[in-house]
């Protein structure tokens, strides 16, 4: 399913071994993995949610 998506690392992560997560956006669904285990499972959230975690996030 999310084959098709395009990944963006953390503009936080400054070394390549840091501990960092990417994230793809698609209309209804924001997507967040870590950037090392890209096969592992993916968390997926509604746009609403994403924005709500950003906003607590950035407090």
């Amino acid at each position: 399913m999310t084959e098709h998506l395009t990944w963006f690392k953390s503009s936080y992560s400054e070394r390549e071994d840091a501990s960092c997560v990417e994230v793809a956006a698609c209309p209804s669904t924001v997507h967040v993995r870590d950037s090392k285990l890209t096969d592992s499972p993916e968390l997926a959230l509604t746009v609403p949610a994403w924005g709500a975690f950003v906003s607590y996030a950035r407090r």
